[in-house]
């Protein structure tokens, strides 16, 4: 699948993926997903190294810049051997820096490729990026939008696969993507772990056997068991999770999230892919949020969803007992009832 893609400032220069990045004059990484920036990066340096082992690479920042330095940088050297100049920190960029990149790019030096990294965090050095953007320098953009969403992050994930020329099972892609809800980097290096150490199909029992001590994952079985109203077990597995040293936190966070999404879908008529495709989610994400409201109601949902305001409040410090804070809420959920009623 195709990286997660998000709209992009208008710009005259083509837009390129990060996961398959092209040189140019000047190539733009921009946006905040670090992993997808860096990656790109790393891409130009083994097309460019590929073509001429020779390649010199020098690294320079935008913030803490010397005058003159991109042009030594990117000037060409007695053997004539292609220049990378990587720039880090385009967001803060001193103004030193930012007068003389409007001025390299009015004219870029033969041989040389510099790569400028902006994370879009400020407005700062907009004035460069409206240049690329209008085609000065003869640029390419590498947009890096924010990975966000579960769709956003299934959709990462399996690129990774795809991008390997593997397979995962989607209940196996599933498994992951819940095992690193919170954490891209960590998601990207577990991919290519499963990528590098299995050399045939990967199945749900090869994610559960790598990672199925997350606690992440951990959280969404404590979140299906109290959901589907199996009070006794949901309350052995939040105190296996706790025990297993579970932190609270994540706990209700995936509690929250799953209520949430079911939310979002009760009382729809469309189809799970109109459906999905409004709210941003995948199809099986729709389809298990309608098999996880079998016995809810409005009443039930809406006490659930308060409930798991309350402990979250609770659990990031509004709470001397945190761990009270979750079983109360597994109760609430698992009960469909008032705490204690």
């Amino acid at each position: 699948m195709a990286a997660p893609r998000r709209s992009t400032p208008k710009s005259a220069i083509p837009q390129v993926s990060w996961r398959a990045p092209q040189p140019a004059p000047i190539v733009l990484v921009s946006g905040p997903e670090e992993v997808c920036a860096e990656r790109a990066i790393a891409g130009v340096r083994d097309f460019l190294r590929a073509e001429d082992p020779s390649l010199e690479i020098s690294d320079l920042r935008a913030d803490d810049y010397t005058s003159g330095s991109l042009l030594t940088m990117t000037s060409p050297s007695l053997f004539g051997e292609p220049r990378l100049v990587r720039v880090a920190g385009a967001e803060k960029c001193s103004d030193a820096f930012l007068a003389e990149a409007l001025a390299y790019i009015e004219a870029p030096q033969d041989g040389a490729t510099v790569v400028l990294r902006h994370t879009g965090a400020s407005v700062r050095g907009k004035k460069l990026l409206d240049a690329i953007r209008a085609g000065t320098g003869g640029g390419v953009e590498i947009a890096c939008a924010a990975i966000k969403r579960d769709s956003d992050r299934f959709d990462f994930a399996a690129g990774e696969f795809q991008a390997a020329g593997r397979r995962i099972a989607p209940a196996a892609l599933r498994a992951l993507v819940g095992a690193f809800a919170d954490d891209v980097t960590e998601l990207a290096a577990a991919c290519q772990q499963l990528i590098s150490d299995i050399p045939g199909d990967i199945g749900e029992q090869i994610v559960e056997r790598y990672y199925g001590g997350r606690i992440e994952t951990t959280a969404f079985a404590v979140a299906d068991t109290a959901i589907a109203g199996r009070y006794g077990e949901a309350l052995i597995t939040l105190r296996h999770a706790l025990a297993s040293g579970a932190d609270p936190v994540p706990l209700v966070a995936a509690i929250a999230s799953k209520l949430r999404t079911m939310a979002r879908v009760a009382g729809s008529r469309e189809s799970a892919r109109e459906l999905a495709a409004r709210l941003g989610l995948k199809d099986w994400q729709v389809d298990r949020a309608r098999r996880d409201l079998s016995g809810w109601n409005e009443a039930s949902l809406g006490l659930a969803i308060q409930a798991a305001a309350r402990a979250d409040a609770e659990v990031k410090g509004g709470s001397r007992d945190p761990v009270f804070a979750v079983e109360r809420l597994v109760t609430v959920i698992a009960t469909r009832a008032p705490f204690g009623a």
